[in-house]
């Protein structure tokens, strides 16, 4: 970290700026106009997941509810992620469930980061380099604008991203991110070295919507102090000294938003010390390789995968994490050691580790690998490149072609990304095809074909899940009963049905397997597996509904009005139910 004690002008004081020329200033129409561009090439490579139906965990949002139209705005709002959920309430006054506003959101979240980065980047980039920053030249040129604006249009299209756009439930990664690079670009552009309480008081409040929306941004002080040991005019320890007025409010604020962490993963059943079968240790060692992947496909974004199926590295030495945690701390070092020489790039790397901690540190997560995770630390990286831009030629052919082919190449990978996200069935056969030997993207693929109405391909592609699974779950039994039934083979859909009852004999097995019965006439038979239905959840309404259309069809109306009232009490909005009363009325 800087050791001098003499005061720099840096991006952070505006010291440069009062005492030499002021920097060329860019027309508005030019500001505007690249705006523009910017807006139509975002929208241009996420066309094709733009009119996409909602997948994977959107289902479990409030408004994937069937109960959504009875919500509030407090229902909405008593969460882990209040923020995150307002959004989407505005986003169902608007539209209701039509995914389409919703992926225009996210798009458009993603357009106002992109310009967040170039922001950051240009104070960082002055900050890191005030001799070159205090010239006209520096400030308005290549280093001062064109680099970190080059950094920012990588930001805005690369491939990698395209899980935290396309996907409408990974809005937490674009919503959260942009209070923190706004909170960022806050505590870099104080005219003085001390922060005033003004200042801090917008930094807090930016800093406690970014958790508001995901949890993760908790590690955005950490980012804030890093930049005063690189960066501050007066030295590292001066700097943390003087911005007292930040550091207290905020270390109050990180210790609510880690317990807010806290509660989150004591409720939630994907991540968290509870996880069964995955130990923090385990998750730490298996996420010294996931580092290196993130690098890889930052730097190389080739093998997207919506599900990707990593080997969990149980000891040290189980899949050579020991060696990518070693030259992991090699990095560490090497970006510690030449600090003073590649300033920006080294506090870009310690960023980016930074920031990718809260997932892929201690806190074990059931999905060891996600690409939306590299949304909040991609500023990071983006540092390093900043950092090997302003060092090149900007009048070099050579430089400019090949930044041009990077943006044309990330335009075009993105946009076939996009498609890939489009839909359902596009989405799983791309990752069941990327993890051939793992068992939720086959049986998501199964699933989504069957939604379609592609029954005979869906009951294939559930022999295949069930042959990736070693103890076939209750889920995967009934699903392809159903596809099997949809196929036009009912004596094999009821045959599943009796496995799985032999396997999982639970009530909506049963619940299953009496309406194949009752589709087939065999009202005896349906009406014995409702019984035992009833003996594993006597609370299951389905249960009384259905027995209810039994004896309406068996012509024993008396029966069937005790059972529709009978679901009616455990759940009084049950459609069957109210549907078979109306229909017994009008007899």
């Amino acid at each position: 970290m800087a050791a001098s004690k003499r005061p720099r002008a840096t991006a952070s004081t505006g010291a440069a700026e009062r005492h030499s020329a002021a920097p060329r200033r860019w027309p508005a129409w030019q500001i505007a106009l690249l705006l523009l561009v910017s807006l139509a090439a975002v929208f241009e490579v996420y066309a094709p997941a733009l009119h996409g139906p909602f997948v994977l965990d959107d289902g479990y949002q409030f408004f994937g509810r069937p109960d959504v139209t009875q919500l509030r705005l407090r229902h909405w709002l008593n969460n882990a992620r209040p923020l995150l959920n307002l959004s989407f309430y505005l986003n169902y006054q608007f539209s209701a469930a039509n995914p389409f506003s919703y992926h225009v959101v996210n798009v458009l979240l993603h357009w106002v980061n992109s310009i967040l980065v170039f922001f950051v980047l240009r104070r960082l980039a002055r900050a890191s380099n005030p001799e070159a920053a205090s010239s006209p030249a520096g400030a308005s040129g290549w280093a001062g604008v064109l680099a970190p604006l080059a950094a920012a249009a990588v930001f805005l299209l690369h491939p990698v991203q395209t899980e935290s756009v396309a996907y409408v439930s990974s809005r937490s990664e674009l919503l959260s991110v942009l209070p923190a690079y706004a909170a960022l670009l806050v505590f870099l552009s104080r005219p003085t070295p001390a922060i005033s309480w003004s200042r801090s008081a917008a930094v807090v409040a930016l800093f406690a919507c970014a958790v508001l929306a995901k949890e993760h941004a908790a590690a955005l002080p950490a980012v804030l102090l890093l930049a005063d040991l690189f960066f501050h005019p007066y030295g590292p320890w001066q700097g943390v000294k003087s911005n007292w007025r930040l550091y207290a409010p905020l270390a109050a604020a990180a210790l609510a938003g880690l317990g807010l962490v806290w509660r989150t993963l004591s409720k939630t059943k994907s991540a968290g010390f509870q996880l069964a079968g995955l130990s923090w240790y385990e998750y730490f060692y298996t996420q010294w390789r996931m580092v290196w992947r993130y690098l890889r496909l930052a730097l190389f974004p080739a093998g997207l995968n919506a599900d990707p199926d990593i080997a969990l590295s149980r000891t040290p030495l189980e899949h050579g994490a020991l060696l990518y945690g070693l030259a992991l701390i090699v990095l560490l070092a090497a970006a510690f050691f030449y600090r003073r020489r590649f300033p920006l790039a080294a506090f870009g790397f310690f960023a980016f580790v930074l920031l990718l901690a809260p997932t892929s540190s201690l806190v074990p997560i059931r999905d060891l690998f996600a690409e939306r995770r590299l949304y909040l630390p991609m500023i990071g990286l983006l540092c390093a490149a900043v950092e090997l831009l302003r060092r090149l030629n900007p009048r070099s052919t050579p430089v400019l072609a090949a930044l041009a082919a990077v943006l044309a190449v990330s335009s075009y990978l993105t946009w076939q990304r996009a498609h890939a996200w489009s839909g359902a069935i596009p989405l799983w056969q791309d990752t069941a095809a990327k993890s051939p030997h793992k068992y939720r993207p086959r049986f998501q693929l199964a699933y989504a074909l069957y939604q379609d109405g592609r029954c005979t391909e869906a009951s294939a592609h559930y022999e295949q899940a069930a042959a990736l699974e070693a103890n076939p779950g209750e889920n995967l039994m009934v699903d392809w009963a159903l596809a099997l039934e949809c196929a036009g083979r009912p004596a094999a859909a009821a045959a599943k049905l009796e496995q799985a009852a032999r396997l999982h004999p639970t009530a909506v097995v049963y619940i299953n397997l009496a309406m194949l019965h009752g589709k087939a006439g065999r009202n005896e038979q349906a009406l014995d597996a409702l019984a035992l239905a009833e003996r594993q959840d006597p609370r299951a309404a389905q249960i009384y509904a259905f027995r209810g259309n039994i004896y309406f069809a068996l012509r024993r109306p008396a029966e069937a009005a005790a059972e529709y009232r009978h679901a009616l009490q455990i759940d009084p909005a049950n459609q069957a139910a109210l549907h078979g009363l109306r229909a017994l009325a009008g007899q």
